[in-house]
């Protein structure tokens, strides 16, 4: 199949027609269809294929057990109404490469898979990475069993729901030391390539992160009948404290983000008694991201003292700089400047991966694709086809360089 024929395929599944984004949540229907759509590549191409005790998807050419294994991949989950490229780019784009060696006729010598991990975006429990962070070892197996969706329903309860047994998830040791090398293909998040005028790039490294929650507490009243002097409204300590997120990362610059939100008792005509906002933040270096979450808590903690609300803030998730493999990077900028003699970009990124979750355990790198406009996690999300084929084209530069050569 080509790539434009298994995108075509897979462009439907979990698309909301009010929105035009995708809602392709782990362990539900959407995310079913699309780990269907994965089996069936992986057994159209003779490939073995197999799910890991933490629900992540492989497609195999060559013995699993051989080690020293070339893997490549992606994620198929999306973000609330996220675009079509953002994960489902690099799995496409991996089946797509290893067509192409095919077709040149290359053998590989060593092992070569295609993964798809599960619950890379977070949507559904609010942990980006799960099915990575499990393998690594970066998620204990008590907590993810604490890991609970909106509606209450925990990470054990809804794997089973789909099919999955919950019981033996937990770190993978053993399959991470059959992997020699792991590149992850991804559309860029941004537009240093849009300004360079190149369609593929090299990741450098991987900004430090975090997701932290503010709780504001106040008192619940009638909107009608309470005075503006009488009230303890924690809409207003969190309201100020967004645009002190938006400052404190403008001065430094860092990006910082409160994009969702809960309200109680969330009614049009009640004063909240609770806003709870979740902040994220991500900076080029780990002093630059304390200093802007400093500063905005810092601030959250006057603006409710002010209006007499109490405040509690909680890091949810954090991940450190990630800086990729030096020696895989630099294989990966030689291998495809071997037959043009140019200098491919090399860039970093604020957006988290499984190839960084991944990179304290076994060398990690990472190819981008051009985004002519920069947008993502939207419907709006878009790479040209040509731009695609590039990257196609790249990653099975790589895979041969690495192994079949």
């Amino acid at each position: 199949m080509t790539f434009h024929s298994m995108w075509a395929e897979l462009l439907p599944i979990g698309r909301s027609s009010a929105s035009g984004g995708y809602r392709r949540y782990a362990w539900t229907g959407a995310d079913s269809d699309c780990r269907a759509w994965f089996k069936e590549q992986a057994e159209a191409r003779g490939l073995t294929y197999e799910v890991d005790r933490n629900g992540n998807q492989w497609a195999w050419l060559g013995d699993p057990a051989a080690g020293d294994a070339v893997v490549t991949g992606s994620h198929l989950d999306s973000v609330p109404d996220g675009g079509a490229f953002d994960g489902p780019l690099g799995v496409v784009s991996s089946f797509a490469a290893l067509d192409e060696l095919r077709g040149r006729g290359a053998g590989p010598r060593k092992p070569l898979a295609i993964v798809n991990f599960g619950d890379e975006e977070g949507a559904r429990f609010g942990l980006a990475c799960v099915g990575s962070r499990l393998t690594a070892g970066e998620l204990t197996v008590e907590q993810a069993h604490r890991l609970t969706d909106g509606d209450g329903i925990s990470l054990p309860k809804a794997m089973e729901a789909a099919g999955y047994d919950p019981d033996g998830i937990g770190p993978d040791p053993e399959r991470l030391a059959r992997i020699g090398a792991f590149v992850e293909l991804h559309v860029e998040q941004g537009r240093a390539l849009d300004l360079s005028g190149d369609r593929v790039g090299i990741a450098s490294a991987i900004w430090p992160h975090g997701r932290w929650r503010f709780d504001f507490r106040g008192e619940a009243n009638h909107a009608g009948t309470t005075r503006l002097v009488d009230r303890r409204d924690p809409m207003l300590s969190y309201a100020e404290t967004v645009l002190a997120a938006r400052r404190e990362a403008a001065l430094a610059g860092a990006v910082a983000t409160f994009g969702k939100i809960a309200v109680e008792p969330n009614g049009v005509n009640a004063i909240p008694s609770l806003v709870r906002g979740w902040l994220d933040s991500r900076a080029a270096d780990q002093e630059t991201l304390d200093a802007v979450v400093g500063g905005v808590e810092k601030a959250a903690r006057e603006y409710a003292t002010a209006h007499g609300i109490d405040l509690d803030v909680v890091r949810e998730s954090f991940t450190p700089v990630v800086e990729f493999d030096h020696a895989l990077r630099d294989e990966l900028g030689r291998i495809l400047g071997q037959d043009t003699g140019l200098t491919v970009p090399v860039l970093g990124t604020g957006a988290g991966h499984d190839a960084g979750i991944l990179s304290g355990s076994i060398p990690t790198a990472m190819l981008f694709v051009r985004n002519p406009t920069g947008v993502s996690h939207s419907p709006a999300e878009f790479a040209a086809e040509d731009d695609c084929v590039a990257g196609v084209r790249a990653l099975a530069d790589v895979l041969e360089g690495l192994a079949c050569t």
